[in-house]
């Protein structure tokens, strides 16, 4: 068996290999190892034992990613199609195009917890001609540096994405402490509503999907 090292890419036995992970860390229980997972597709935390990992084999990788990123770039193909970006200017109003769509589009701040997925996030927004600002932090650093990037650059759209999961699966689904980083997003949130109302910007918030139980307990604009 391949002795699983950190930044192996893996699948877990006992889950049908359903998704698969970067191995961020392995921590050496008493009992057994336990490897720390990060989804390097899908956006998903978890741990596992060592031995229900197996590494999934490097092309198999390469072709998933490659489907991902045609599929990508067929989305923002057909989204300049249906706008008909050739025939407006995005954040320009001119009198010299009477004629043409005139689309205005807010500065976007995005953070996110993880760096490859940053730097796809930045590609994907410029291939869209949008205004983007993306920071790679980490979820748990997120809550103390969004005010003052916010202050920073000013944004009209705050977007906060990075990985997730639950520590023990399938249960405890009212206690936000049972998901990795979930209780980070909320701080981050309310960081940013904060700051919100004290320069009264209107400042439009996406956070990352998140249980709808929690999102009704702690995300409500009481």
């Amino acid at each position: 068996m391949n002795k699983i090292k950190k930044g192996d890419i893996v699948a877990r036995k006992s889950y049908g290999k359903d998704i698969i992970f970067t191995v961020k860390n392995i921590i050496n229980n008493k009992q057994e190892k336990i490897a720390i997972l990060k989804g390097t597709i899908d956006r998903i935390e978890a741990d596992s034992s060592i031995e229900d990992l197996e590494i999934v084999n490097k092309q198999i990788i390469n072709e998933k990613m490659e489907t991902l990123h045609h599929k990508m770039n067929n989305k923002i193909a057909q989204t300049k199609e249906t706008r008909g970006q050739s025939e407006y200017q995005i954040g320009i109003l001119s009198p010299n195009h009477k004629n043409k769509e005139k689309i205005i589009t807010g500065k976007i701040l995005h953070l996110d917890g993880d760096k490859k997925y940053s730097q796809k996030s930045y590609y994907y927004y410029k291939k869209l001609g949008l205004n983007a600002v993306v920071r790679n932090i980490p979820e748990y650093k997120q809550p103390r540096v969004v005010y003052q990037l916010l202050k920073t650059y000013n944004p009209d759209i705050l977007v906060i994405t990075g990985h997730d999961g639950m520590i023990k699966r399938g249960t405890d689904y009212h206690n936000i402490y049972n998901y990795r980083n979930s209780k980070y997003f909320i701080q981050t949130v309310k960081e940013a509503r904060r700051y919100d109302q004290e320069k009264n910007n209107h400042l439009v918030i996406f956070a990352r999907s998140m249980p709808k139980l929690l999102r009704s307990n702690y995300f409500s604009r009481s």
